[in-house]
């Protein structure tokens, strides 16, 4: 290996060189084997390219036969090439032919060689084909040879990525990289959206592989890695996992391997043998997810996933990219693929380009899901892997009913998904038409259906799906998506135009519900070991009186001659809705005492969403105007399950007995008192579900405004009556029987009742 001896600077160059020239592909091709072949005194240089149908074909070489290229052909795990691209490891022979999975190809005129090395041509941890190089004498290749050869291969990895070869496949084929894939995950928002990818976490580009300056590089490194660990200490430190929807284990982790010597060797080697800082980072990044993705100890592959992450952060510090996708360069049809996500970080999306979004973790009741479905953008959770498998501007369709996610789809299965969208389009329009339709069950009883918001641009579906209400109005994610805290005036001119823009029908505004995983980017959060369990909503707010009233003075102005209904969330004590409902009577003194009108009639109401006021119910309903159901957190708390952990948020089942029993309780402590009782957890927007509600004894539900023409539509044909006997004897019943939900969808189909 004469040129490569101080590293494959000289080869690389003249790559590079290959790569700039106006030249056509396969003469591009046949020059770079060629130059790889003479610089790595070998007898034969060949490249394999993986197709979309599991075969590596030769596409180029120097030293076999010139008239097997694009005809000789092996499968992927076939032969020593199909092994290399199956396990993305190299193979280093001295007698390739004595090895167990060599493959005989007659029409190369392979025999004459022996000595066999190959390395995978891998992006981001694919196998996109095998470079090979080959001797008659039998030689064991040097560790200089083998990593000259893995880096020579990453230029092959770019001219594949960059379509540069797509004029070389026959007709009806397609490479691997370009090749449709369907992800498997979870439904957590319906709908179909079709577009373009957008990455979230945009992957780093490295056009420039080659260094001129080791030294320089390696300080680059070295400065990078330093600022990294440094922001990973200030993030354990300041506790603002939350803020990026991580864990805490997660960020340990990340900075254990930030330190691990191992890989920083790695990439200084890299970089030593001819590699940008960048161009290492990717190179090792891509070996080591390599490796990894064929693990199958689910733990392991976790700490694939945070290697990555560790090492694309390590590649924005070197680029000087900013932490996530740049909004002004989204598409008009957008989909956004994301590992984990905040509610916050999805609204600083423009709402008018986003058609979908799909994440790799998360849950169908975190809080990003919930705004999501508020803003009526479908979501597929828990799709393992597939931000790895896509390029930004990849078209793609997600499907929010089956859960599916279609990378690069085939015409006939865009076709089908366009044809889908339709159909849906056409449903919606019908259940339009039932906007004025009174929401009355086939006994007579007349059901609210209401719907969650949180924003401005929510309002204008307050006629479109004919709800009656805002059952819950999000205040804090006005908070969430402004830079500084607002102001007193500010807050109270965006209450003003949302009461405004109800035009008279009723808005329950709920008080500030910042902490757990919604904070806001200029309130210092603390460090909690559960924040969802610590200081956050109510709690923060009686600590931080000047908070909340500030916020009460607000809505108090901004609904003065009109109705005000206030909610306070997260009450654990009912003498935490005393002590708030002082604060609320202060400001009325306050603005009565200098002559502020007041809203005409003031409603005051609590979330019941902690367990413990389940002992506290006949003294909460006196205490309380109203309480409305947080269903989403009273399930979470009630079966000690993470909603934000997908292994186990779907553990228990919200219409198993157990829960619909608690929430019978409420409904009938609600009668007891003569206390509206309501719901305003996602459970309300499944129509399966909504009908157990009404079974219970709810008459008044919200939900996002897309759910509430199928709801309607299921409760137009409900025997309310009939459906309460039903499950007032299955609640009663200790014995074991048919689950609840098998239950209530045999109701369903036998009285003809639309889910």
């Amino acid at each position: 290996m004469r040129d490569l001896a101080a590293g494959p600077r000289i080869l690389l160059r003249r790559l590079r060189e290959l790569t700039a020239e106006p030249l056509e592909p396969q003469d591009r091709l046949d020059r770079i084997v060629m130059q790889i072949a003479r610089n790595m005194v070998a007898e034969v240089c060949s490249v394999y390219v993986l197709r979309a149908d599991g075969v590596l074909e030769l596409y180029a070489t120097e030293g076999l036969n010139k008239e097997s290229v694009h005809l000789a052909q092996l499968k992927m795990g076939e032969g020593l090439v199909g092994t290399i691209a199956a396990s993305a490891q190299p193979l280093n022979l001295s007698d390739a032919q004595s090895h167990p999975a060599f493959a005989y190809l007659p029409e190369t005129g392979e025999e004459l060689f022996h000595s066999f090395l190959g390395v995978p041509i891998l992006r981001a941890g694919r196998s996109l084909g095998v470079l090979v190089v080959q001797n008659r004498a039998q030689r064991h290749y040097s560790d200089d040879e083998v990593e000259a050869l893995e880096t020579v291969s990453m230029v092959l990895a770019e001219m594949v990525a960059s379509g540069d070869l797509k004029k070389l496949t026959k007709p009806g084929q397609e490479l691997d990289l370009t090749r449709p894939i369907t992800v498997d995950g979870e439904s957590y928002a319906d709908g179909i959206g079709l577009g373009y990818v957008v990455l979230h976490d945009p992957r780093v580009v490295v056009t420039n592989l080659l260094n001129d300056d080791v030294d320089l590089e390696i300080s680059r490194l070295s400065e990078a890695l330093g600022s990294l660990r440094i922001q990973l200490d200030d993030m354990l430190s300041r506790r603002e996992v939350s803020m990026e929807g991580e864990h805490r284990a997660v960020l340990e982790a990340y900075r254990m391997f930030a330190h691990d010597r191992g890989w920083v060797r790695k990439l200084e080697e890299a970089i030593r043998n001819g590699l940008t800082a960048e161009a290492a980072v990717e190179r090792v990044q891509s070996e080591t997810r390599a490796r990894m993705m064929r693990l199958t100890d689910p733990y392991l592959r976790e700490r694939m996933h945070d290697f990555d992450d560790l090492a694309n952060r390590l590649l924005r510090q070197l680029a000087g990219f900013g932490a996530h996708a740049a909004a002004d360069a989204f598409p008009n049809d957008a989909i956004v693929i994301a590992r984990a996500m905040g509610a916050a970080e999805l609204l600083d999306y423009p709402r008018a380009n986003l058609r979908g979004l799909v994440l790799e973790e998360g849950a169908v009741t975190s809080h990003v899901v919930i705004v999501a479905r508020a803003m009526g953008i479908p979501v597929v959770g828990n799709a393992e892997g597939v931000a790895a498998l896509t390029e930004k501007g990849d078209a793609i369709v997600i499907d929010g009913e089956d859960g599916k996610v279609h990378l690069r789809p085939a015409q006939d299965v865009q076709r089908a998904y366009e044809e889908k969208a339709r159909f849906r389009a056409r449903r919606q329009e019908q259940f339009r038409a039932l906007r004025s339709v009174e929401p009355v069950t086939r006994d007579g009883q007349r059901i609210s259906l209401n719907m969650n918001a949180g924003l401005l641009v929510d309002l204008p579906q307050l006629t479109e799906a004919g709800a009656e209400g805002i059952g819950l109005f999000r205040t804090e994610l006005q908070f969430m998506i402004a830079s500084t805290m607002p102001k007193g005036e500010e807050q109270e001119a965006f209450y003003r135009s949302v009461i405004k823009q109800a035009a008279g029908r009723p808005v329950t505004f709920r008080t500030l519900d910042i902490g757990s995983d919604k904070v806001v980017p200029y309130f210092q959060a603390i460090k909690e070991e559960n924040p969802a369990l610590g200081w956050r909503a109510i709690r923060l707010a009686l600590d931080r009186p000047g908070l909340i009233r500030t916020q009460l003075r607000a809505l108090l102005k901004a609904a003065a001659g009109a109705d005000l209904r206030v909610m306070i969330p997260m009450v654990t004590e009912v003498e935490e809705l005393r002590l708030a409902r002082a604060l609320l009577q202060k400001e009325v003194q306050h603005l009565s005492k200098f002559g502020h009108p007041l809203p005409k009639r003031l409603q005051y109401g609590a979330m019941l969403e902690v367990p413990s006021l389940l002992w506290q119910l006949d003294e909460l309903m006196m205490e309380a105007d109203f309480v409305s159901v947080g269903s989403n957190d009273l399930f979470q708390f009630t079966m000690a399950v993470d909603r934000g952990n997908a292994r186990v948020a779907e553990r228990f089942d919200i219409l198993g007995r157990p829960f619909l029993r608690l929430l019978r309780d409420i409904v009938r402590a609600g009668k007891r008192n003569n206390t509206p009782v309501t719901l305003c957890g996602e459970m309300a927007g499944k129509p399966l579900s909504a009908m157990a509600l009404l079974g219970l004894g709810f008459r008044s539900v919200s939900m996002s405004p897309a759910s509430i023409g199928p709801v309607k539509a299921m409760l137009l044909g409900l025997d309310a009556t009939a459906l309460a006997t039903m499950m007032d004897e299955a609640l009663d019943s200790t014995a074991p029987g048919v689950p609840m939900r098998e239950m209530l969808k045999r109701f369903a189909e036998t009285n003809n009742i639309p889910l």
